[in-house]
């Protein structure tokens, strides 16, 4: 060995040890977890209605999804399928959780047990956080919290269903949107709609459609205008 490879080599030495060292220190510390959105869902599944079969999933981090299959027009095909993601509004994701938390997160029967009650559709609520996973089915039931959830995911469903048909309407059938639209303004001035902001994208596709009626047009604007949707003026 060389009087210069002595240093170089313990030098070497030195560097791997400390690296060793290091490596060990940084295992003995937990690394910190990831953890994943908690998510509320929920199903209908209703023969005979339209649609016949729906279901929402509302992460805690605003995402949301819809899922429905059922006739888009009376002359479509039974079991049309129909997907959309949008962002739910921070209001009505904080009150859907705050709902769930209510109701003990569905971890127990829902159901008023009633069997002489007519039959409003087969309801799922669920929920998962990861360490909890909890869904309970029922058709009518008396908590408060499963009603007030039931009817935001009812009057979701309805509002992405005006969307779905008027995306439609407006690519093939454009005298069809007055009444769709028509109908859509009466329900929202009920507040018998929710989100209407996640179909703002067709909404302000009739509204720059030069081919649609100006009344069509205008009723598209003012359902715009009251979501308080980007865009709106």
């Amino acid at each position: 060995m060389t009087p210069t490879s002595a240093p170089r080599q313990a030098s070497a030495i030195k560097a791997l040890l400390f690296a060793l060292i290091l490596s060990t220190s940084l295992a003995a510390f937990p690394q910190e977890a990831k953890t994943a959105p908690a998510v509320v869902g929920f199903s209908l599944d209703f023969p005979q209605s339209s649609p016949d079969h729906y279901e929402f999933s509302i992460s805690s981090d605003g995402r949301a999804s819809y899922d429905s299959t059922g006739k888009l027009t009376p002359q479509s095909d039974a079991g049309d399928p129909f997907h959309t993601d949008f962002a739910i509004s921070a209001a009505n994701l904080r009150r859907i959780f705050d709902l769930a938390a209510k109701a003990k997160y569905f971890d127990g029967p829902i159901d008023s047990g009633k069997r002489n009650l007519a039959s409003t559709g087969a309801k799922v609520l669920s929920y998962s956080n990861g360490d909890r996973n909890t869904h309970a089915e029922y058709n009518y039931s008396l908590i408060p919290a499963v009603q007030d959830l039931t009817a935001i995911f009812q009057n979701m469903s309805t509002t992405l269903e005006f969307g779905r048909r008027l995306e439609y309407y407006q690519r093939h059938q454009k005298l069809a949107l007055e009444d769709e639209l028509k109908r859509m303004e009466e329900m929202a001035n009920e507040k018998s709609l929710q989100e209407i902001q996640a179909v703002a994208p067709i909404l302000e596709k009739i509204v720059a459609d030069r081919s649609v009626l100006n009344v069509s047009r205008a009723r598209a604007q003012r359902l715009l205008t009251a979501a308080g949707a980007p865009g709106a003026r």
